[in-house]
């Protein structure tokens, strides 16, 4: 993969940067819930602080406001940023670009405005790479534009898994619709040994199968009503109760998928197994999370479920690469060619 202009070869002593940043992080009672993806937008403006950026303008979207809205206001964002950066007058962050409709419209008048007095660009927002917006692909075109250090990296290890994985290649896919995954299911077998899927999908792929060769699960954990607490018992896939739901995969798979995650040479994980946010039904996604962390393996894992899954457990420092790309990945991994990335150039 031909990896973009790098941040490490711009002269920015004395520049003015317009970094757009993926700062679109959860928020619970007007505080940052979790600054996981702040804390990767660091590496980059640290970078370029120590080589004499003489003014760092930050740029990212909240959540999906439809105009101005108090809830999605980038303040608290901003708050938790100046104190992991460090408060350096130098660095300011523009109120969510969302705000602006002109954003998700690729307008060239918004992109002109963001541009503004900036000498060149920044993109280490890869989460939003495959948006063509004004600030991910419109500003490119203005400015001298480069790849941020996150962006880069995650370039690199994606890129890895289209490219040269290491055999045996094991990929994990769940998550509840088929048809957001059909792409990437279909990519990834033809690169990996095996595709073990869990979720509804598994379900989906066992009622409308596809032109893809998976693994299904065998048993699942099975619940009376789609309720937290409900009535659950493991079965057969093949022997679940008329009106009961599949909730999980069974003991039997977990035990199955563990052991051939435990041979592979490349894992790739991306969606949960189940219905993860209820612990009864999380064992399974807790199972292959674990599996992932002891595998003797090149590991990437990415997709929001996966991700909480392997920090919830403690094992996010045993996985090689935790990716902060959900949609953008998949495009990807899929092999399409992702718009933010593209107009940086090469």
């Amino acid at each position: 993969m031909k990896l973009p202009r790098s941040v490490r070869d711009a002269d920015v002593a004395g520049k003015r940067v317009l970094v757009r940043a993926d700062l679109n992080v959860p928020l619970e009672d007007g505080k940052v819930a979790d600054d996981t993806r702040i804390r990767a937008a660091l590496p980059t403006l640290q970078l370029l602080l120590e080589r004499g950026a003489a003014a760092i303008t930050v740029c990212s979207h909240l959540g999906r406001p439809k105009g101005p809205d108090p809830k999605y206001e980038i303040e608290p964002v901003a708050v938790r940023l100046r104190e992991l950066l460090g408060d350096d007058d130098r660095v300011r962050v523009l109120e969510n670009t969302r705000f602006d409709p002109r954003e998700t419209a690729n307008d060239p008048t918004f992109a002109r405005e963001l541009a503004q007095e900036q000498d060149l660009y920044v993109n280490d927002a890869f989460g939003s790479a495959h948006r063509a917006h004004a600030s991910t692909e419109g500003v490119a075109r203005l400015l001298p534009a480069y790849a941020g250090l996150l962006l880069e990296r995650e370039l690199q290890e994606l890129g890895r898994l289209v490219e040269s994985p290491e055999h045996p290649f094991v990929a994990i896919v769940g998550g509840a619709k088929v048809e957001d995954k059909i792409g990437v299911l279909r990519s990834l077998a033809e690169r990996a040994d095996v595709v073990l899927v869990g979720g509804k999908m598994a379900e989906d792929i066992r009622m409308n199968p596809i032109d893809v060769p998976v693994k299904l699960p065998g048993d699942v954990v099975a619940a009376a009503a789609f309720e937290a607490d409900a009535e659950s018992n493991v079965v057969p896939v093949d022997e679940v109760p008329d009106g009961w739901f599949g909730f999980d995969i069974g003991p039997a798979i977990r035990e199955g998928y563990a052991k051939r995650i435990a041979m592979a040479r490349t894992v790739f994980w991306n969606g949960p197994m189940g219905v993860f946010e209820w612990p009864r039904f999380a064992e399974g996604t807790l199972a292959v999370a674990r599996a992932v962390a002891d595998a003797d393996a090149h590991t990437v894992v990415g997709g929001g479920d996966s991700v909480r899954a392997i920090e919830e457990a403690g094992l996010a420092d045993r996985i090689d690469w935790v990716s902060t790309g959900g949609g953008a990945s998949l495009e990807l991994l899929e092999g399409k060619v992702l718009s933010g990335v593209k107009a940086l150039g090469g």
